[in-house]
Formats: structure tokens, sequence, C-alpha cells
């Protein structure tokens, strides 16, 4: 399949997937393009904004510079998605940045709340770099789910990735320490580890996740290189909690956004960018290993809006 076959198929996808948002936010936008911006447009163009999840500051935001002279009766229905899709885009433009490998092996940390497609994601992530020619290790540090160590198990035999696990209830520090010993002698390109993503005790979930860190160092300095929290899009503004949280307990580097195709709240992505600023490297809109791909502004920032690519 050639590349702009596979662009063509993603963009398909990714506008499918946030069809229910697109189409939240459409009823507004078509108002506005058949009205001069009263304050009731205004009103309820912040509503959906606000609806769609993008929080009250940038739908506040958005809504003043949409309204500053810019529309009047009979302005074209994309002219005003494509004032709206440019104001999304210059938010999420400064955190689309890929992950880049920068050592070997190079080591990332999966962080989530269970249910969040965390273990999907690291099975997915894992497929990305076999296609991409490189060796790669997961760890099943999930210890306290055994459905979590048979998912990473199964997802290993389908990306050609060897597996670290132990049995459910092990020391999950201990298997990051020889996880780590063993990528290393092995010459493993890239380490995935999972953790687990109990929320309901942030303190203990801090310290085991605290003593994986310090453990994983005794074998490689500079771990884990990347620290990678999979947000679920459909818990809407819980997910800006969620950064917070991990964000505090594991020094996030960067970002995963899942279930964008289960949500009318996808707008959610540009909530988080605007408060917190962090890389967002992937995004996924459905269950196969070609629904999770590298995260573009002006794609996410035209699909969500309903504009053609």
């Amino acid at each position: 399949m050639n590349d702009s076959t596979q662009g063509e198929n993603w963009w398909k996808r990714l506008s499918g997937g946030l069809k229910r948002t697109s189409s939240s936010l459409g009823g507004a936008l078509v108002k506005l393009s058949k009205s001069k911006l009263d304050a009731a447009a205004v009103e309820e163009l912040e509503g959906e904004l606000i609806r769609a999840d993008l929080g009250p500051e940038f739908a506040s935001h958005i809504v003043q510079e949409l309204s500053e002279g810019r529309f009047y009766l009979g302005t074209a229905f994309d002219e005003v998605k494509a004032a709206l899709a440019a104001e999304i885009e210059k938010v999420l433009a400064p955190v689309a940045k890929p992950l880049e490998v920068t050592a070997k092996p190079f080591i990332i940390l999966v962080a989530g709340v269970n249910g969040s497609g965390k273990t999907t994601t690291i099975g997915k992530l894992a497929a990305k770099f076999r296609s991409e020619g490189k060796s790669v290790m997961m760890v099943a540090g999930d210890t306290f789910r055994a459905a979590a160590i048979d998912q990473l198990k199964i997802w290993g035999e389908r990306a050609g990735a060897s597996v670290m696990a132990r049995e459910p209830g092990a020391d999950a520090a201990g298997l990051a320490f020889d996880a780590l010993g063993a990528a290393k002698t092995q010459g493993v390109d890239i380490v995935l580890v999972d953790t687990a993503g109990r929320l309901q005790n942030r303190a203990e979930l801090m310290s085991e996740l605290g003593k994986m860190v310090r453990v994983m160092r005794k074998v490689e300095p500079a771990a884990p290189h990347a620290v990678l929290l999979v947000l679920d899009a459909t818990v809407g503004q819980n997910a800006l909690n969620q950064v917070e949280i991990f964000g505090k307990i594991a020094g996030v580097t960067g970002l995963v956004m899942t279930k964008l195709d289960g949500t009318a709240r996808g707008g959610i992505l540009v909530a988080i960018a605007a408060r917190f600023g962090l890389p967002v490297h992937f995004i996924g809109v459905g269950e196969g290993v070609e629904d999770l791909a590298a995260f573009t502004a002006r794609d996410f920032a035209r699909a969500i809006v309903g504009l053609e690519s």
C-alpha cells in the first residue's frame, strides 16, 4: 500500500471516528452561516463547544475570535468551519510531536487508569515498532490483573514481540528490573512497560510507580526515556483530572488518546492541549492495529469540525 493510500485510509478512519463530535458542532455552525453572529448565536456556539468538551476557556476564546466582524449574513458554511478548524489547529500544533526514539533500549513506561485502553495501546505500539523493523519487548507490569498479562501475551504473538511476565500478584518492580537487564543483554530496541492503573488508592499507585522507576534506574540510569499516559476520550472532563494526577505521580512526558470513535466529546484533546501543553504522540480511533496513528494537528482540527482533508 502506498503512502497516499495509507493517508486516505487513515483520514477516513479519523473523520469517521470524530463524526459524533463534528455532527454535534455542525448544527451550531450551520446557524452561524445563515445569520449574523448575534448574542444568541454566540451563546449557542459556545454551548456546543463546551458540550464537545473543548473547555469553557477555549470556547470563550474561539467565540471571541470568530465574532470580531468576520461573519455576516450568507457566509459560506465551509468558511465558518475552516475558521473554527484554524483556531483549533493553533492550539494543537505546538503539542503534535512524534515520539522520538533516542536510546537503545528505548524504555517507555505506559500509564493510565484501568479501562483506558492502556494494554491494547501497548500491543498496538509494539506492532507499529515491529513494522518499522525494531525489536520490541513488552513487560507485563500490571501484575494485579491476570487479564492484562494474558492480553499482552496475545499481542506479543501477534506482533512478533517478546513478553516478560510473571504470575499475577508478582512484584512489578522486580519484573521491570529483570526485563531491562534482559533487554540490554539481548540488544532489544524498544521496551514497553505496562503499569497498574488503580486510581482508587493514589498513595499505593504512587509508591508502586516510584519503586518501578527507582529499580529500573539501577539497570539503566536514564530510564524511563518516555512516560506515556493513555487517555480514554469518552470520559470527557475526567481526562483532565487524570493528566493532572498521573503527571504528579509518574512524570508524564507524552499522551496517547484512545476511543475517539466512541464519543461526541473529542474536543477534550483540545482542552488538554490548552491546559497542559503536553506532547500528543498518538491517537486511536478503533480496535485495529491500523487505528492508532501519529497525531497531526491539521488533520484532527479539520476532522473535528467535519471538513474534508
